[in-house]
């Protein structure tokens, strides 16, 4: 019973009890040994309840001991914790499933979600809430659900689980086995009525859910239960979304419904799904044949009757390509894949729109396989097209648009770096293009601090749950500004004397706009952390700190005295990173950084270097960056005299930082 732990069950026990070891031997234990019980009463037989409720209670990894033995089926283990121990029955804790953690389970969620029955059973006779939810409202129904364990369905639904209690994001328990592919389940849960035409946040219903996972038997069964052909909120009907995620035997079947479709209808999601043949399944020849269904299908009697919209111009993103307008046209185009290509982008943009988020993720693809190929211009062309579409369409701090800018700065990177390389020929980044894409990250950053402003203002000074991910947002498309700063300063050699005025003129525009990140950081702030060379995206773009960056920010006008809401100065930031240059002390302190200020902690630059095990006098001689003047501030503060009343504000507020 060793389990290579190197102790025993009830020498684990007693280690945990004594403090000499995590609860996570004793956690894991009752979890996964059975004969552990026995050596459990043992041990725990002759605690006091104090005791015993101390030790159930304690988290390994965020999970209690119940919450454990139930995820894992061990019914004698709940037996004992729940009758012996008196482990409360609602006591939640995070676990993992399927490589997803899920936080706030209560153990009948766990035990539903894994399939054990007799637990379940078990946990409900005790008086386990039936309809108790995680931290994203998902009921243990809802959980029995997701991985299609049909009797613990049956068996919840009779002790009374309310089978619409939806997720946080809108989705029932009968979508989610819609999209499951559980049909036993879809169709129980229709014979005890539950809604067919329910809509989650999003506006989708369980036809959309069938359609997006190809369940076509489930689909039937709701279209016979009455299930509607309806709309989400961006517009799309099942048909569209079958056409999209490219389930043709869904699009077949439905076209073939003419009580539910109508001849347009029939004709879009043929020409989506053409589209989607196209850039994601590769099937030029599929495509074609769909598009040819499509094109027939707006002819009568040899006259177009449904004639596509006329395109106002030409798109530039698109080589100045235009839909085909006849079958003739379609059966020329076939020997052009890159016209093919384009055509997909054409179609898939009229039909869904650019709100659409697969409308720009598909521009973005196919400027990702062009930059493979090293086509980089085109890729550029198509993915500043995209950006701007989503910086019209979308709300500001999008992930969508983040991701825009991540994938520009990690190409830029590439192609610097590349270009180094002599075994291939890669073409200089271009200055125009770099700047554009800075332009729109700033402008990005400003829409940014006023939906801040905005979020904070309407919840009177504290932020929701809305305005942290509005703030964790805005961190992040402050950092990627940073490192698309970063990639300017690296094209400095190369520029002219124009390029470098523009350069800094943009930069000076953002350290005007005062953009603060997390925890009131400032560009200066972040241009000295070590944090902002964590990976924004799949691929390391720049290192920080970063003297280069640091160097052009003090140029145009940041400030080095400059607190965050801790009040550590960039100095400060600079001393908690692992190793300090020497450069960019320097430089700092030339800019007018004071090596004495006081953080909130009362840490200064030196406490902080020698608790990293760095003297001062090993970076620079202090004396030569020490004033007269902060040596009087600092003789007031240390003598507790009542300056402040006396001083300036400007000048108590600068003897405060000493």
């Amino acid at each position: 019973m060793n389990r290579g732990f190197g102790f025993s069950p009830v020498s684990c026990l007693w280690r945990w009890c004594s403090g000499l070891v995590p609860s996570l031997c004793w956690t894991l234990y009752c979890c996964y040994c059975s004969l552990l019980q026995h050596q459990c009463k043992m041990l725990l037989d002759h605690r006091s309840r104090s005791e015993m409720t101390r030790m159930v209670s304690a988290r390994t990894n965020g999970a209690t001991p119940l919450v454990m033995a139930a995820k894992n089926g061990h019914l004698s283990c709940v037996e004992y914790l729940v009758e012996r121990c008196n482990a409360d029955l609602e006591q939640v804790g995070s676990v993992v499933f399927d490589g997803e953690t899920i936080d706030g389970a209560p153990p009948l969620w766990c035990a539903a979600a894994a399939g054990h029955l007799d637990v379940v059973s078990y946990l409900l006779e005790k008086g386990a809430n039936v309809n108790a939810t995680t931290k994203t409202n998902s009921t243990p129904l809802r959980a029995a659900c997701f991985d299609g364990h049909f009797e613990i369905v049956k068996y919840l639904v009779e002790h009374n689980s309310d089978i619409e209690v939806a997720n946080r994001h809108g989705h029932t328990c009968l979508m989610i086995a819609c999209y499951k592919g559980h049909f036993e389940i879809a169709k129980y849960l229709i014979e005890i009525t539950a809604n067919v035409n329910r809509k989650s946040v999003k506006g989708n219903t369980a036809l959309h859910d069938c359609a997006e996972s190809g369940s076509l038997d489930i689909m039937k069964l709701l279209l016979d239960h009455n299930a509607k052909m309806d709309v989400d909120s961006y517009g799309m009907t099942p048909l569209l979304a079958a056409s999209v995620t490219g389930h043709t035997h869904i699009v077949e079947y439905l076209i073939s419904r003419t009580d539910l479709i109508s001849r347009k209808d029939k004709i879009d999601a043929l020409e989506l799904l053409g589209a989607t043949y196209v850039d994601k399944k590769r099937d030029m020849l599929g495509a074609l044949r769909f598009w040819k269904m499509a094109m027939s299908e707006r002819y009568e009697q040899g006259v177009m009757i449904y004639p596509k919209p006329v395109q106002q111009s030409p798109i530039a993103a698109y080589e100045n390509s235009i839909e085909v307008m006849t079958l003739q046209q379609l059966d020329e185009i076939i020997s052009d894949p890159d016209e093919m290509r384009m055509q997909a982008l054409l179609v898939r943009e009229r039909i869904l729109g650019p709100a659409h988020p697969d409308t720009s993720y598909y521009i973005r693809y196919r400027g990702a396989v062009y930059a493979d190929t090293g086509n980089f211009d085109r890729c550029i062309t198509l993915w500043m097209y995209a950006l701007d579409m989503q910086q019209k369409i979308l709300e500001p701090l999008s992930p969508m648009t983040q991701s825009s800018f991540v994938s520009f700065a990690e190409l830029f990177s590439f192609m610097m770096s590349e270009a180094k390389n002599r075994g291939r020929r890669v073409p200089v980044v271009n200055f125009c293009d770099m700047m554009r894409v800075f332009e729109k990250c700033l402008r990005e950053v400003e829409v940014g601090m006023y939906q801040l402003t905005k979020v904070v203002s309407g919840c009177n000074g504290i932020l929701a749950n809305g305005g942290e991910r509005d703030t964790t947002y805005f961190h992040r498309t402050l950092v990627i500004t940073m490192h698309l700063v970063c990639l300017l300063t690296k094209l400095g050699p190369a520029l002219t004397s124009l390029q470098r005025h523009a350069m800094r003129k943009a930069v000076y525009q953002l350290v005007q706009l005062d953009p603060r990140g997390s925890g009131g950081a400032t560009p200066l702030h972040l241009a000295c952390s070590r944090d902002s060379s964590a990976t924004v995206g799949r691929f390391p773009i720049c290192t920080f700190p970063s003297l280069e960056v640091v160097t052009l920010l003090l140029e145009v006008g940041a400030d080095p005295c400059a607190t965050d809401e801790q009040g550590n100065t960039p100095l400060h930031t600079l001393a908690s990173n692992k190793q300090c240059r020497r450069e960019l002390l320097t430089a700092l302190l030339a800019a007018g950084a004071h090596l004495d200020t006081l953080n909130r902690s009362g840490q200064s630059f030196s406490s902080l270097r020698t608790s990293r095990g760095q003297r001062l006098h090993q970076l620079i001689n202090p004396l030569h960056h020490t004033s007269l003047q902060c040596l009087a501030a600092a003789t007031l503060r240390r003598h507790g005299l009542p300056y402040d009343t006396i001083l300036h504000p400007r000048l108590a507020q600068f003897v405060d930082q000493h």
